[in-house]
């Protein structure tokens, strides 16, 4: 049992044995404990549908059986995760990514398919949905990282050029996936000049918090939770990001030493969306804590 003076570590362990689900408890032993990838994969085929996407609620605001695109992008992170993404379990999420797209080539949020079964208020169900970065930017941009080359990717990457370089205004989670896009697009010049300039739109407009001793002075994005603020490690999870050049060292230990403090009591890191549903909040939780570990390795912090 981890007590109060233990690490981090102990402490976030003790916080997933106690509230996981099984496929965050996996991905918690292959990071942190030197656990296997097998289980991990065994764990994620659980979500996989038979249309090659996955569902059954694996980000939990959307829930039910059906196959979403921001499933199926969550469960590319996880096989990128354990050196999985390739193959032919890649080439039928493709197959799947396909399927799903809209007119211009480009995934949706959230596929019609959703309608009947419960979904976040912030997510909402359309008949015919635009394409979105949100949804979009952070799987090719991860599947260009593992060099995975599918008919696909071709309308889809300059849908997301497009969007990148054409955005004027912004919010946080859209600037996230633009960032994921821009990490692993294989035009490297050309990406650290959309990123410098999302940078400076990122600052001029407040979507930061520099200072998180001063959060409760800066607002958030429209329809955001009231305390759903963002952090430059939330744009930078790695130090090798294009986005870590938009803060300055100083600004950026401020917010990792922020990250390391969010720790509460329980072991686990909190929710700072908006909360709709009781399940919610009790699956999403040992997603934020693992990734708060992660970032915090990332960069160096000991945790323990």
């Amino acid at each position: 049992m981890a007590g109060n003076g233990a690490s981090p570590l102990a402490r976030a362990e003790h916080f997933v044995w106690l509230t996981a689900r099984v496929l965050e408890q996996r991905r918690f032993a292959y990071h942190f404990l030197g656990g296997g990838a097998d289980p991990v994969e065994t764990a994620l085929n659980a979500y996989l549908g038979a249309d090659g996407g996955f569902g059954h609620a694996l980000e939990p605001d959307l829930r039910g059986p059906v196959s979403q695109p921001l499933h199926t992008a969550h469960a590319l992170r996880v096989l990128e995760e354990i050196g999985r993404c390739g193959g032919t379990r890649v080439e039928r999420v493709c197959r799947y990514l396909t399927e799903v797209s809209s007119k211009d080539g480009a995934l949706p949020a959230v596929h019609p398919s959703q309608r009947g079964y419960p979904a976040a208020p912030f997510v909402p169900v359309v008949d015919d949905p635009p394409s979105e970065l949100l949804a979009t930017g952070p799987v090719v941009g991860l599947l260009h990282r593992n060099e995975v080359w599918h008919a696909w990717l071709f309308r889809a990457t300059d849908f997301c050029w497009a969007a990148v370089e054409s955005l004027e205004s912004s919010h946080p989670y859209e600037v996230q996936a633009a960032v994921a896009f821009l990490d692993g697009v294989p035009d490297r010049s050309r990406a650290r000049e959309a990123a410098d300039r999302l940078g400076r739109l990122v600052r001029a407009q407040g979507l930061v918090v520099l200072d998180p001793a001063r959060r409760a002075g800066v607002p958030v994005a429209p329809g955001y939770a009231p305390d759903e603020h963002h952090f430059a490690h939330h744009y930078a999870r790695v130090p090798g990001s294009l986005a870590r050049g938009w803060f300055t060292d100083e600004e950026m230990e401020r917010s990792l030493d922020f990250l390391a403090s969010e720790q509460q009591e329980d072991g686990g890191w909190p929710v700072r969306w908006r909360v709709w549903a009781p399940g919610t909040e009790l699956e999403a939780r040992p997603l934020v804590t693992i990734d708060a570990l992660l970032t915090l390795r990332a960069y160096g912090r000991q945790l323990g």
